[in-house]
């Protein structure tokens, strides 16, 4: 407000100086008064006052200037300049005052204030926009949750969190308490199966995952997000007739022109480059697809990509090495999503360790290694067992891994994340 005090103050020396400036000059020099006479009322007014002349003389020879200057520096005209000046010097600032106070917001100038205005969204009608916090989201989930244990939607809201900022254990946990609460709620099932899939080893759907999820296809065989997963686990398996088999019962239930029909048809078309025989469902074909070959022939198995990576620990490292810690080993697109598109999940305590990194083991088989030419490969020591880097965990980036390399691939976790 300091500042602002000296901006108003400022402008209204300037906003007064053009009114006051004239009026005070009028003031000395009336307006309309030659030089001449401006000379003659001078002289006339220094007689008067060294006694030279008295005042009935004095006022005979001022009739005689022009009637412009014929006005004494005691007489109405200067006063009434003079007042004229104080009035616009009080009136004018008086003035602003006022109507600032109408119509001005002193607010406008809080520096808080103007920086939610440079957030601001102007679609928004005129809401700045807040950013959102997750940590705090999560935090606040988490303490109404304690207050209140028995809400499955909190806890299966609680787990998407997780999931979405990679704390895949902790997504685990909450959606087992959600699936705990309403354990036949088919779609918290598949949830929870997910969420299993992605916390385990490698990120497979097998084992219990496979289970439930197979159990909510037995309750209910269109279950969309259940046909999707469990034609995935059919793929991480190599089972690819199984997985075609499980997509084309996905496809009826799509719009056919839908993106997500189109991945799924892809996912189809890829199981079958992989060995699939099944054919993909002619009713989710769109019109523009080619008839099925009939003479009984499939294409051959596309060799895909197989990244053979040997991962050791720095020896200066060493001590830090928690030997239950996770040991994430993955593949990610150079110029793409960060989505890992290999990964395997060991204990930290095989190190060193040699593994294959190959189109089975992302997270999505529409998200695999032979779909980019050049990869990210790394491998990182979580104490977290989140698949997101965290501060203090240990690991090893390689840049533009070209996806078809035969040969080994080296690395030495030798730092540290910040």
């Amino acid at each position: 407000m300091t500042m602002f005090v000296i901006l108003v103050g400022a402008m209204l020396v300037v906003a007064l100086a053009f009114p006051l400036v004239p009026l005070l000059r009028h003031r000395q020099a009336l307006p309309g008064a030659s030089d001449a006479d401006a000379r003659k009322l001078k002289a006339l007014n220094d007689a008067l006052s060294a006694g030279v002349i008295d005042d009935t003389e004095y006022q005979a020879k001022l009739a005689t200037l022009a009637p412009a200057a014929a006005v004494s520096p005691g007489s109405g005209g200067a006063r009434g300049s003079l007042l004229v000046s104080l009035l616009v010097a009080l009136l004018v600032p008086a003035g602003a005052i006022v109507l600032y106070s109408l119509n001005g917001d002193p607010r406008a100038l809080d520096p808080t204030r103007i920086a939610a205005s440079a957030d601001q969204d102007p679609a928004s009608g005129g809401d700045a926009a807040q950013p959102v916090d997750m940590d705090q989201a999560i935090a606040g989930l988490v303490a109404k949750l304690e207050a209140n244990p028995d809400n499955a939607n909190g806890w299966a809201l609680l787990g998407r969190a997780y999931q979405a900022t990679g704390k895949f254990a902790e997504s685990r946990d909450a959606l087992k308490r959600a699936y705990e609460l309403e354990p036949d709620n088919n779609d918290l099932t598949v949830e929870y199966a997910q969420a299993l899939a992605l916390s385990g080893e490698g990120r497979r759907i097998a084992g219990e995952s496979r289970e439930l999820i197979e159990r909510v296809l037995k309750a209910d065989p269109g279950h969309q997000r259940a046909l999707w997963l469990i034609g995935i686990s059919d793929y991480q398996a190599g089972d690819y007739n199984a997985a075609i088999t499980a997509w084309n019962q996905l496809l009826p239930g799509l719009p056919p022109e839908s993106d997500i029909a189109k991945s799924v048809r892809e996912q189809i078309a890829d199981a079958q480059r992989l060995g699939g025989t099944v054919a993909i469902a002619e009713v989710a074909a769109p019109p523009s697809a080619p008839a099925p070959a009939t003479n009984g022939e499939t294409a051959s198995p596309a060799a895909g990509p197989a990244l053979t990576v040997k991962v050791s620990l720095d020896p200066s490292l060493s001590e830090r090495l928690d030997p239950s810690a996770t040991l994430f080993v993955f593949a990610r697109a150079e110029n793409g999503p960060p989505m890992p598109l290999a990964i395997q999940r060991l204990s930290a305590a095989k190190l060193p360790v040699t593994v294959t990194l190959d189109d089975s083991m992302g997270m999505l088989p529409s998200m695999k290694l032979s779909m980019f030419p050049k990869v990210i490969v790394g491998a990182r020591i979580s104490r977290s067992g989140n698949a997101l880097a965290q501060s203090g965990d240990l690991q090893v980036l390689a840049n533009g891994i070209d996806v078809a390399r035969k040969q080994p691939i080296d690395l030495v976790i030798d730092s540290v994340v910040p």
